[in-house]
């Protein structure tokens, strides 16, 4: 775990240190950051609603598994949660194309 913390610590340790070694002159075009944190954004929202609705759908059929009686609850209460899930990934992009031009 310790060497982990180097690591992170060191990796982090260069983002800072990469701007001092950026040379003068003629500038170049701007870069676009609001589109490139856009997709940034957008992947982790992806991500992060991926792993939440897998983890729904385990734990609806888990649910299933242990009691069949209770099928019209849980399926009821895992579509009104993927739904949700969803909405966040839906935000997002709603958001991105409102922000980047």
């Amino acid at each position: 775990m310790r060497k982990l913390s180097y690591l992170f610590m060191a990796l982090s340790l260069l983002c800072f240190v990469v701007p001092a070694f950026a040379q003068g002159g003629e500038a170049a075009a701007p870069v676009n950051w609001v589109a490139i944190t856009a997709g940034f954004s957008m992947a982790i929202a992806s991500a992060g609603c991926g792993l939440a609705q897998a983890r729904a759908t385990a734990a609806a059929a888990e649910g299933l598994g242990r009691n069949p009686a209770a099928r019209p609850g849980i399926q009821l209460a895992l579509i009104l949660g993927l739904a949700l899930i969803e909405s966040l990934a839906l935000y997002t992009l709603v958001i991105i194309f409102a922000k980047v031009k």
